[in-house]
């Protein structure tokens, strides 16, 4: 929808806020073409609005969420493809991620557990129940049930770096550990 006089507030609202909205998005995607082609973008978003746009209370407001969700999408977009280097090595045969063999550590730990957080961790994480109908077996608020399985899962983490002597690596991921016997 081309911009028309009926549409004095859109244009009223981009001239006051376009070069502010510029330099916010250059502070966040660093390179002044493309944060020009997302300005552009915003831009189109608030033209197809239409006479929509006027209703709004805050255009200022408005567009900056826009302009987020704008900056977001397009940082996804980005991050999607990542080039490999043709002489990139084939995967190595690993042996079994340490996290995998832990497993043999998980029975015990889990029956350390409480009743409640031994359900929680069973229910949703190793038969793959959804947090929602966890939420429904057990009559509570989905936010309720969310920080029930939260806990439960801190307490089994905590148990087994204790119990199993966990490790780990920089990156947060199991590295090693030592199984009770």
């Amino acid at each position: 929808m081309p911009a028309s006089p009926e549409q004095p507030c859109l244009m009223a609202a981009w001239h006051a806020h376009e070069r502010e909205l510029r330099r916010w998005l250059i502070g966040h995607v660093e390179d002044p073409h493309t944060a020009q082609d997302l300005l552009q973008d915003i831009f189109m978003k608030a033209l197809r609005q239409g006479q929509g746009f006027c209703d709004i209370t805050n255009a200022r407001a408005w567009l900056y969420e826009v302009a987020r969700n704008t900056v977001t999408d397009h940082m996804r977009r980005r991050r999607a493809w990542v080039e490999l280097p043709d002489d990139l090595p084939a995967a190595e045969d690993n042996p079994m991620p340490a996290v995998d063999s832990l497993a043999s550590c998980l029975p015990r730990v889990l029956g350390e557990l409480s009743a409640e957080d031994r359900e929680a961790i069973t229910e949703c994480d190793l038969k793959g129940m959804s947090q929602e109908d966890y939420a429904r077996k057990l009559g509570l608020s989905l936010p309720g049930a969310k920080s029930r399985i939260q806990r439960a899962r801190k307490r089994l983490r905590a148990q087994l770096t204790l119990s199993c002597q966990v490790t780990l690596d920089p990156q947060g991921q199991v590295c090693c550990f030592v199984p009770r016997a």
